[in-house]
C-alpha cells in the first residue's frame, strides 16, 4: 500500500469576504506543483458561503461536479430548468459534459452555508449534461461507510460518468472499520472532516488527508468521534 499525506495547514486558502475557501487542490488564485490532483480527483473545495451570496451564472464543461452539504442551504439554478435547494445531509451531482451554466446561492439571510465541492474527471467526454440529487440522512448509520455517489446505476446511489465512489460515515472512538476498493486499480482520499483516526500509522486530524492507493482495502481506527469522506478514483 502506497500513501501520500495531505496536511490540512498546507491546504490553499482563498478569502473574497463572503466566501471563504480551503483547496485541497490547486485552485484558483492557488498554485502548488505538487498538489495538482490525485488519480482522477481533480478539486475538493472547502468552502463557506456568506448569507445572501453566491457564485452568479457560470460555465462548466466535461466535469463530474459533486456537492456535499454540511451546514446551512444553497440554491442551484442551471440553463437545464432545474431550480432546488441543497440542505445538509443532501448530496448534488452534474455531469457538465457538453457544458452547462448554473449559479449557486445561499438563500439565508442569517446562516452560513457550509460545504465540500469535489470535481472529478469523467470517464467519456462531451455526454448529455444532467442533473441530480438526494438526501442521504436516513441511510446513514454510526461505524459505516455509506456510499453516496457511484459509477453504477443504481438506484441505492447517485451516478456519476466515472468508476468512482464518494462514501461518509461516522465512526465512534475505538472502532475499526476496513474500506475496501470498489473498483481495482483505484485509490482513495480519505479526508477526516471531524476527529482523529488512523490509517496504517498515520494520524489524521480535522481536515487532514490521506491518499491511499497500489492496495485493495484499508483499515481505519477511530481515536476520537470521526466523521470520514472517502473518494475512490482512478488513478489514470
Amino acid at each position: 500500500m502506497e500513501k501520500i499525506f495531505y496536511p490540512a495547514n498546507e491546504r490553499g486558502h482563498s478569502d473574497l469576504g463572503w466566501l471563504q475557501s480551503d483547496f485541497s487542490f490547486s485552485f484558483g488564485p492557488w498554485y502548488n506543483p505538487e498538489k495538482v490532483h490525485f488519480g482522477m480527483l481533480r478539486v475538493l473545495n472547502d468552502d463557506t458561503v456568506a448569507p445572501a451570496k453566491g457564485f452568479g451564472m457560470h460555465p462548466h464543461d466535461n466535469m463530474e461536479i459533486i456537492t456535499v452539504m454540511l451546514s446551512g442551504t444553497l440554491e442551484h439554478r442551471d440553463n437545464m430548468g432545474n431550480i432546488g435547494q441543497i440542505k445538509a445531509g443532501e448530496v448534488q451531482v452534474m455531469s457538465a459534459g457538453t457544458g452547462i451554466m448554473h449559479s449557486e446561492y445561499n438563500p439565508s439571510k442569517t446562516e452560513d452555508a457550509k460545504l465540500f465541492q469535489t470535481w472529478i474527471f469523467p470517464k467519456q467526454r462531451d455526454i448529455e449534461p444532467r442533473y441530480d440529487q438526494r438526501s442521504f440522512t436516513e441511510n446513514l448509520k454510526v461505524n459505516e461507510l455509506t456510499t453516496v455517489v457511484s459509477g453504477d446505476k443504481d438506484a441505492s446511489t447517485l451516478y456519476i460518468n466515472q468508476d468512482a465512489a464518494i462514501s461518509f460515515g461516522d465512526i465512534e472512538p475505538a472502532n475499526n472499520i476496513t474500506y475496501t476498493i470498489k473498483t481495482p486499480g483505484n485509490g482513495a482520499y480519505v479526508l477526516q472532516v471531524e476527529g482523529e483516526s488512523e490509517i496504517d500509522g498515520i494520524v489524521l486530524n480535522k481536515r487532514d488527508a490521506l491518499g491511499v492507493y497500489n492496495t485493495g482495502s484499508f483499515s481505519i481506527e477511530a481515536k476520537s468521534y470521526s466523521r470520514l469522506l472517502i473518494i475512490e478514483v482512478p488513478m489514470r
